[in-house]
């Protein structure tokens, strides 16, 4: 079992939140973009454009690469997401592979014909374990869209499976890099459309990333109420400069944890792309905060690996 040296003792650290940018995934978006669409070889000219390490076509084989930075930064493993419609398979190979180190998420777009079937296949057949939805980007109401009852329903049939949800502001990018347009919708972004949701479904698990990116105290009153609903602490949380007063991590870890205890939170880094890899410098920055806030090492033990694990009923 990799550990991780910290203030509350050796930790061990299974990140509720890191991106699976898998071959099909650069294809998928190169294939869209108006600078590479024509390109003979655009997964070649993508990581000249971004300097990023472009993955092997095997995704068993950038699986081996990530459980190789996992050893590197003893991390035991992590949320993988495939961060496209349509690469379930991508990330499912990744975690057959390695099940202790990857458990797999998916993108999701629920207006898209046979919604429910997919969804079911991506569980039953595919292994994986949390359904992502960004309703700003894919333009629906997650209290009003149909399709999002009917899988918010099939996930509180399966005990270890989770709807992910982002909300708040959302800027992805590679797509910028690309030069593809993001018209989302940011009027779907509010973490209180998922409450009637939550409400309603109370077995089924909701994780809203990024303590609501900028709708922090929406997403507190979601989670206060609900007690089905946890917030995962991933990326630099650069939205901490859309609130009314200044605010630092430490103060919105000591809210979260006054909120919610130590049971709802879910570390997180957002780590996405090569070489940049494990966003060792986000681990390193919440670790602080919650030590700067007098945090007990049962909730840093919580935080960092034991919530999600009982989440996914890894443990």
């Amino acid at each position: 079992m990799l550990k991780k040296i910290t203030p509350f003792g050796d930790l061990e650290v299974f990140d509720a939140h890191a991106h699976f940018f898998s071959h099909k995934f650069f294809e998928t978006l190169t294939a869209q973009s108006p600078q590479l669409g024509k390109e003979p070889n655009a997964i070649e000219r993508a990581g000249a454009m971004t300097g990023w390490t472009m993955p092997p076509r095997d995704p068993v084989e950038l699986a081996a690469i990530w459980a190789s930075e996992f050893d590197r930064h003893g991390v035991s493993g992590a949320l993988m997401i495939a961060s496209v419609p349509g690469d379930e398979e991508s990330v499912a190979s990744a975690a057959a592979a390695f099940p202790d180190r990857i458990a797999g998420a998916f993108m999701f777009d629920p207006t898209k014909p046979d919604s429910e079937s997919r969804a079911r296949r991506a569980f039953d057949d595919l292994g994986l374990r949390v359904v992502c939805l960004f309703p700003a980007m894919h333009h629906y109401s997650m209290a009003e869209n149909e399709s999002v009852r009917a899988i918010a329903a099939l996930v509180g049939e399966r005990p270890g499976a989770a709807v992910f949800v982002h909300c708040g502001a959302l800027s992805v990018g590679v797509r910028k890099k690309f030069g593809l347009p993001s018209l989302f919708d940011m009027r779907r972004s509010s973490p209180l459309d998922i409450y009637s949701l939550a409400a309603e479904f109370h077995k089924t698990k909701f994780i809203i990333p990024h303590f609501g990116a900028g709708m922090f105290r929406e997403t507190m009153m979601l989670a206060d109420l609900c007690p089905n609903v946890y917030v995962d602490t991933s990326s630099t949380n650069k939205w901490m400069k859309y609130e009314s007063a200044p605010v630092d991590l430490p103060t919105i870890f000591k809210r979260a944890l006054d909120v919610l205890g130590g049971e709802r939170l879910l570390f997180g880094t957002d780590s996405s792309f090569f070489p940049r890899g494990w966003v060792a410098s986000v681990f390193d920055a919440q670790v602080n905060a919650l030590s700067q806030i007098g945090a007990s090492e049962e909730q840093a033990r919580a935080i960092f690996g034991d919530n999600l694990r009982r989440l996914l009923r890894t443990a």
